[in-house]
């Protein structure tokens, strides 16, 4: 036997496998299940929480005195291990019963009711009574963000949100605070969410296995305004929205829906639906224009992409000295807010402040975008209400829509028209790669033909790629997760790395893996499967490039003159404020 392979038994069963690879995965190559809480892999990440805190996976190992957490533990020549022995089933049991007695008994109004792994955990170990009872903690909820919700009595302690934020987002936010019994992760010191330099990216909410971490909800706020007959209620929805809500109604990852959103929206009584992607588009004709100008005239290059919000917020906290280089575009939904509180409001007769304007996103950062002193028109919010892809679905429950046999609908017109380009925007690497598109027909003038560019596309956490634009040869970086966005700002300040552009996405994959998506649980398959059908939703569009849009076009001609231009800049530009990193 080759000396990088090691050779055991589980249960029985002879295994061999390689040499430093954990009980934990040695037992899923014989298919024997052993039940984890604590223990978090990320596959293509290249992350694994392993800090063994939970006692849920231990196992008995031959020769040894103590049980033995399997998720950490390294195979051994000859080990014999077994995970089916009445003290390992007895001590898991016994470290959920622990967990679940300092726990609040509210699973019916918790917003991980169904979703929560301790709750499933519990079933699974047959835990049918709480066998002591007795005094628990007592924290006060963190509503401050307006995005994020940290309740530190349902903390677990399993160290998944710490290990995200910390070591994969490089925010270096969340940390064990107190000790023993009343220990739980949260900011040092335990100040104020909105206190912190979190960025709201919601990966940790995505991560943790409670509901110590979840986004505020805001579906009161919809149903308010749905049923108020003084408000005219617009919905728009995010090109990630549509090829991952299916699963929340038990479809294929990847399934494209984006027929099927339009038509249950409008059942739940939205006044106007409309697609996200008409403002995606709407932001290359700004976003390319601006990367034009720069060029052109000796501006500051690289350029960034700024769609995302949690990004923004991690350049103003951790690199304020490179506010200059992000694009002043706003975000395509809030582009969609201004244009519909100044344009649409025009067109159709409407007060600005009798329109509510929602925005579903695969974002919880969103939330705390919206609420942006500078991204609001005078005095009045461009969005109004932000709810996540886990929300908008809850609601369609709800209302009883049987979402996967809906037939087809199409968007409202006016602002509904869309373009390959502008679906992209739901991957990492999507949002340059429709920049381009539109950029190399205005600086050479010529028709782009072959309109994907595969170098700007993939999974790597930092990729690059040189296009040709004429006698130009543009480079360009990717970054998708902050960590890696970390990576590629220092390389960039250091003098090491030279772009003309640069796209950076704060979640796992972009849009796709985003915060508020339904919970993939670190698959990163379900996120190639989402990516996958973003492109091929691209490949069914007639019309590929932003500047192709004639909605798009029309409103330029009917109300915002040329782009980039005095007016456009007005409603659909922002700027950055550095902020103090805490």
């Amino acid at each position: 036997m080759s000396a990088n392979k090691v050779s055991l038994t589980i249960n029985g069963q002879d295994v061999v496998v390689d040499k430093g690879t954990t009980i934990l995965d040695a037992a899923k190559q014989v298919n024997v299940h052993i039940p984890t809480l604590c223990y978090m892999d990320l596959g293509e990440l290249k992350f694994i929480n392993k800090s063994a805190s939970c006692r849920v996976c231990v196992v008995e190992v031959q020769g040894r005195p103590n049980l033995v957490p399997s998720c950490s533990a390294e195979v051994e020549e000859g080990m014999v291990v077994r995970t089916d022995t009445i003290r390992a089933i007895k001590a898991r049991r016994t470290a959920v019963e622990l967990l679940l007695s300092n726990h609040p008994n509210e699973c019916f109004t918790c917003p991980k009711n169904m979703e929560c792994e301790l709750q499933s955990l519990a079933h699974e170990l047959g835990v049918r009574e709480i066998k002591w009872e007795g005094e628990k903690m007592n924290y006060e909820k963190d509503t401050s963000s307006g995005a994020i919700v940290k309740d530190p009595n349902k903390c677990i302690m399993c160290r998944r949100c710490e290990t995200m934020c910390n070591d994969i987002q490089t925010c270096g936010i969340l940390s064990g605070i107190s000790r023993g019994f009343d220990s739980f992760v949260g900011p040092a010191f335990n100040i104020p969410m909105n206190e912190s330099s979190c960025t709201y990216c919601g990966q940790c909410v995505a991560v943790c296995p409670t509901a110590a971490l979840t986004e505020v909800n805001h579906t009161p706020k919809v149903w308010d305004a749905l049923n108020n007959p003084d408000k005219h209620v617009i919905v728009q929805v995010a090109p990630a929205i549509r090829v991952a809500i299916g699963e929340m109604f038990g479809m294929e990852p990847g399934t494209i829906a984006t027929g099927k959103l339009a038509a249950a929206l409008r059942r739940m009584g939205f006044d106007a639906v409309y697609d996200t992607d008409f403002a995606a588009d709407l932001t290359i004709m700004e976003e390319a224009s601006e990367f034009v100008h720069r060029i052109k005239h000796g501006g500051k290059l690289p350029m960034l992409t700024s769609c995302c919000p949690a990004w923004v917020q991690f350049i103003e906290h951790q690199f304020p000295d490179m506010l200059d280089i992000p694009s002043t575009c706003k975000s395509p939904h809030i582009m969609f807010g201004s244009i519909t509180k100044t344009y649409y409001a025009e067109k159709m007769g409407i007060a600005p402040e009798n329109i509510v304007v929602v925005s579903v996103m695969p974002c919880i950062a969103k939330k705390a975008e919206a609420k942006r002193p500078e991204l609001s028109h005078d005095e009045n919010a461009n969005v109004d209400i932000v709810v996540t892809t886990r929300e908008i679905a809850a609601m369609m429950k709800e209302c009883g829509i049987d979402f996967p046999n809906l037939e087809d609908e199409d968007f409202d017109k006016i602002m509904g028209e869309s373009t390959g380009a502008s679906v992209i925007f739901g991957t990492t690497g999507g949002v340059i790669e429709a920049a381009v598109r539109t950029a190399y027909e205005w600086l050479t003038g010529e028709e782009l033909k072959q309109v994907e560019f595969t170098q700007l596309r993939g999974l790597e956490g930092i990729r690059q790629g040189t296009v040709k634009i004429g006698d130009m040869d543009v480079k360009i970086g990717i970054a998708h997760g902050l960590g890696n966005a970390r990576k590629l700002l220092e390389c960039i300040r250091d003098g090491h790395c030279e772009f003309q552009a640069i796209e950076i996405m704060a979640c796992p994959g972009g849009c796709v893996g985003g915060g508020g998506q339904p919970y993939h649980h670190g698959h990163m398959e379900i996120i190639k499967k989402r990516q996958e059908a973003i492109y091929q939703e691209d490949r069914n569009k007639a019309k590929r490039k932003s500047h192709e849009n004639e909605e798009v076009l029309r409103l330029y001609k009917e109300y915002l003159g040329e782009p980039y231009g005095e007016k456009a800049h007005h409603l659909l530009h922002t700027h950055y404020s550095p902020k103090e990193r805490i």
